[in-house]
């Protein structure tokens, strides 16, 4: 698009407007009063109306668009496409890694479609991308005041050759800026530093004042939603292709508004609010829906808890937990550094668009739950899915339910393992706290938080209490302000008393980055099959995400996460029984040790400042001396080295031709997996270990790689071979093919090749079926890819060989990235599953799509009797591609094969 074309101004809508900056061209939302209630919009819908009133050009954004967003009915949205195109893209390493191999490996195919070299120039950014480096680190030392200082050390080691990487896209790409490693957590980051609420544009809009807003390649890029910020996220695959100036097509959302009133009784924090609206909001169901935050609770809600609540927007399963821009927003940018200039454009601007918080005004939404601060109370949730909360007097009470029960079905008399470790001889049972972390966004950007850790672990170190020596402690904050105001409060040695030291500024133990137990914790558990548990301050628990060792993980506020770790088990009632014993042998009480809101605002007050902010993003690029030191490579193309174990070439566009080939009919599948309900893209393409006996360890190993050096595969992400041997490679994953030769089944990256009949890694029996040339598919239950936004679970799922996979329902990233690799996603049509209509998977599938496929049609799917060929089942199922552009995507074999073709043009 050109920039005469974006001049459009059809709706005369377009002002001038006095900024701190001189004078900036606005787009009135007011202009468009006649079109519809504009006044009465949700306040994240006006982002999306702004936006496409802003981009007019008759071509990508029509000015039926336009009209649609205006005339925004809630009660009845329909089934309208809109084209969003966000201000900037944010990723991370673990996922903005692939996204750059894939841009490097796109300029070497348009050079190899067009024969001319200069065309690589044409693979480039046209939005500002900022990749924060900060899903690297990992929790190897703990404990100790030198556990910064190694895990660093073992970061760049380990990850020594991505770097390079992304400094060469650095100096190679525009509109491509990295912020080095040890930074912080890039949501955090994002907060505190590069998110600005009302954008100054440059490009094609300079010129122009809008809102910021985003789409990151992490699910957690919601969190911005909390400082007034419409972003959320997508799948490393749609972000690329908005990278490259394509939009987000996207059906105009519902929009739920929840509204909030009350105060936050003493003793309850931000994050057990934030399991409540998870628990609450999972439970009505807002997969696909945007939710907005309004009411009085409002009022005297800072933008740190409001954050941690917009964080949480995948777990609940909403698009975005939207809270509009308001006195409180005004007031973070002024304490988080924001220039004063920027603090008046956003009021002002903000008031003339009618974005402003309003209580006053109406909003009309699809529907309005209501939810009253005080009747939060302090809370857990687990053991294996965020919105299974648990009140914290029930805990003691759901952990034995959970434990004997279904859940975990262990005996009432399973024996402890002795172990002795440090020179500690002890008994580690069921139920013992392993890993007790502080760590992720979520919770980590809250002050409110973060100093109530301190202060439980002050209280305890002075009572002489301390962690159990077999849990596993750190403490990884999502930026340094939160080292400098922990320093400024005194309650650094405090922390490293119970053995919270710092191990790091990054994502770790929530993303998997949670390191080895030691040695003999490890054993211990393996020996007696014992059921260890976290407790983490994270977002995510799902079942084996955290740790190999670990089967039940639980979400906490880090304050608990502290009085976990001192308490050594989930086997206890925190509300009556005794946390430990003093010094003295007295009993102590999670209440003694509890800090009152008086104490914790007191101390924010008093440390929490502006100039630590301004001190820590001042040269907020530059790195440190071992980033500095890494050598820049200035060239269009990458020098590809085939020995590198981290970054390779991808195939993906190993078979492209300028012509478009037809859709054609799947015919001949097998299954290589039949999976059930709530099946995560951790269980597809996991972030974590790398085992030394699965084909990805076996690969690594015959590449030279020593197994303290596997890595985990998030920080392989850059190397498909890598990558496509892990897909469907979680230890916890179980898949029913196996269930037809090994009675019970068996746990782990396994299934039935029907070739030979064996039972084998899934990864092998895909190249055994690729080399047979036989298509595959997928067989899955209820909310199948829900979870992080990981592009790599489609990718993978690609390259092995997949044609389609059919399911109950999808969760929105996975579902979209699917159609960005390719791959069909279909829906078993209501009341239909697997089960019911008797495939035990062992069927032979023939799918009837072709060129003529539209939007969300029925397809007919025949089962036959692989020996005899009998038909055995014949059922439609809901072609889920959701928008006629979608349709176009997969004709062209993914999104990034359409925008290739159409640059080679």
């Amino acid at each position: 698009m050109t920039a005469s074309t974006r001049k459009r101004d059809p709706f005369h809508a377009k002002d001038t407007m006095t900024t701190p900056m001189g004078p900036r061209a606005v787009y009135r939302l007011d202009r468009l009063r006649e079109l519809g209630p504009v006044d009465t919009l949700p306040y994240c819908i006006k982002v999306l109306l702004e936006a496409c009133l802003r981009n007019v050009d008759d071509f990508i954004v029509t000015q039926d668009h336009v009209k649609a967003l205006a005339a925004y009915d809630p009660k009845n949205v329909g089934e309208v496409e809109i084209p969003f195109m966000p201000g900037r893209v944010v990723l991370q390493d673990f996922t903005g890694v692939p996204a750059v191999v894939d841009l490097a490996a796109m300029r070497e195919a348009i050079v190899k479609l067009t024969g001319n070299v200069s065309s690589a120039e044409k693979v480039n950014p046209l939005v500002p991308c900022d990749l924060v480096i900060d899903h690297s680190v990992q929790v190897d030392a703990f404990g100790t005041p030198q556990a910064l200082r190694i895990n660093s050390k073992l970061e760049f080691e380990r990850n020594l050759e991505r770097y390079q990487f992304l400094k060469w896209g650095q100096r190679a790409f525009n509109n491509f800026r990295v912020v080095p490693p040890a930074t912080g957590i890039v949501h955090q980051v994002n907060l505190e530093y590069l998110g600005t609420v009302v954008w100054d544009g440059a490009g094609e809009q300079a010129g122009a004042i809008y809102p910021d807003s985003l789409v990151g390649t992490d699910s957690h890029t919601t969190m911005i939603n909390g400082l007034g910020i419409v972003g959320w996220g997508v799948g490393g695959i749609e972000a690329e292709a908005v990278m490259l100036g394509q939009p987000i097509y996207m059906l105009i959302p519902e929009v739920v508004g929840v509204k909030l009133s009350g105060k936050l009784a003493e003793g309850c924090t931000a994050t057990d609010l934030v399991l409540r609206i998870t628990e609450l909001l999972r439970k009505r169901g807002v997969v696909g829906k945007f939710v907005e935050f309004f009411g009085p609770g409002l009022s005297h809600m800072p933008v740190s808890t409001r954050a941690t609540i917009a964080n949480m927007a995948p777990e609940y399963g909403a698009t975005i937990g939207f809270f509009p821009v308001d006195e409180h927003t005004i007031e973070y940018l002024r304490l988080s550094g924001r220039d004063a200039g920027l603090l008046q454009l956003v009021e002002e601007y903000s008031k003339q668009q009618g974005l402003w918080r309003d209580d006053s005004r109406e909003v009309r939404y699809t529907e309005v739950l209501e939810l009253d601060l005080g009747t939060v109370e302090p809370s857990l949730a687990g053991p294996k899915r965020p919105q299974d909360r648990i009140a914290l007097g029930a805990m003691k009470k759901q952990w034995r339910s959970d434990l004997h029960g279904k859940t975990f079905g262990r005996p009432e008399s399973a024996p402890g393992q002795p172990v002795e470790l440090d020179g500690q001889k002890f008994e580690l049972k069921d139920g013992a706290v392993v890993v007790a972390a502080i760590t992720s966004c979520t919770n980590t950007s809250n002050p409110e938080v973060m100093i109530a850790a301190g202060l439980v672990a002050r209280k305890a170190a002075a009572l002489g209490l301390t962690r159990k020596p077999w849990v596993k402690t750190s403490l990884a904050p999502g930026s340094k302000v939160v080292t400098e105001y922990f320093r400024a409060a005194d309650l650094t040695k405090d922390l490293d008393a119970l053995g919270f030291n710092l191990v790091g500024y990054g994502c770790t133990t929530c993303i998997g980055n949670s390191g080895p137990l030691p040695d003999p914790i490890s054993a211990a558990i393996q020996q007696g099959d014992l059921v260890a548990t976290s407790v983490l301050s994270g977002n995510r628990n799902f079942e084996g995400r955290i740790n190999p060792d670990v089967k039940a993980n639980y979400l906490a506020s880090p304050p608990l996460v502290v009085a976990y770790a001192i308490a050594g088990t989930v086997d206890i009632d925190l509300q009556n029984d005794p946390i430990a014993q003093d010094k003295d042998g007295k009993d102590v009480y999670l209440r003694d040790i509890w800090p009152s809101q008086a104490e914790v605002q007191a101390l924010i007050d008093e440390c929490v400042t502006r100039e630590q902010f301004i001190v820590q993003y001042s040269d907020v690029f530059k790195g440190s001396e071992e980033w500095q030191a890494i050598a820049e490579v200035q060239s269009q193309l990458y020098a590809w080295d085939e020995a590198s174990t981290y970054i390779q070439n991808p195939p993906f566009f190993a078979e492209l031709t300028p012509e478009v080939r037809p859709i054609r009919a799947i015919q001949g599948a097998r299954v290589l997996a039949a999976m059930g309900d709530s099946v995560t893209t951790d269980h597809i393409s996991p972030a974590g270990s790398i085992k030394r006996d699965s084909p990805a360890g076996k690969f690594l190993i015959s590449r030279g790689v020593t197994p303290e050096m596997f890595n985990q595969y998030g920080a392989r992400r850059g190397n498909d071979r890598v990558m496509t041997r892990g897909t469907f490679a979680n230890t916890r994953i179980r898949n029913a093919l196996v269930e037809l030769q090994v009675p019970g089944g068996k746990e782990g990256g396994y299934t039935v090749d029907f070739l030979d009949n064996q039972v084998k890694f899934i990864y092998d029996a895909a190249i055994h079926y690729q080399e047979a040339g036989v298509p595959l598919v997928v067989l899955a239950g209820k909310d199948y890819g829900m979870g992080s936004s990981r592009d790599w679970a489609a990718k993978g799922t690609f390259l092995l060989g997949v044609k389609a996979v059919i399911a109950e329902s999808f969760e929105r990233i996975h579902r979209s990235n699917l159609v960005g690799m390719g791959v069909l996603p279909l829906q078993f049509k209501a009341g239909e599953s697997r089960t019911t209509l008797g495939l035990r998977g062992d069927e032979v599938f023939d799918i009837a799509v072709d060129d003529d496929v539209r939007p969300l049609q029925e397809v007919r799917v025949t089962a036959r009797n692989a020996a005899s060929g009998a038909v055995v089942r014949e059922f439609t199922a809901i072609a889920r591609l959701d928008t006629p552009v979608e349709v176009e995507y997969y004709r062209n074999g993914g999104i990034l094969h359409t925008v290739l073709r159409k640059m080679a043009g």
